[in-house]
């Protein structure tokens, strides 16, 4: 069992210089919305996946993942 770090005492001091942000975080709604998705059959080179795995691998997240975010970048960015 890890020992806890003991609390110190609140004290009433100054925090020094604040900075206040604007809100940046996206509102309850758009956390729960899911953008519509089609599951395809899709033939790649095995030196792509590869690409993508190795990839994901350092990202620690999914290659399929990647794969989809790059098409969906790259429609985006020509159906202006």
């Amino acid at each position: 069992m890890k020992k806890r770090k003991k609390i110190k005492k609140y004290t009433d001091e100054s925090i020094g210089k604040v900075k206040i942000m604007t809100d940046f975080l996206p509102s309850p709604e758009e956390l729960v919305m899911k953008e519509e998705s089609v599951k395809v059959t899709l033939l790649l080179s095995k030196a792509s996946v590869d690409y993508f795995k190795e990839l994901a691998e350092k990202k620690h997240t999914h290659y399929q993942k990647m794969i989809r975010v790059l098409l969906d970048k790259y429609a985006s960015h020509y159906d202006r």
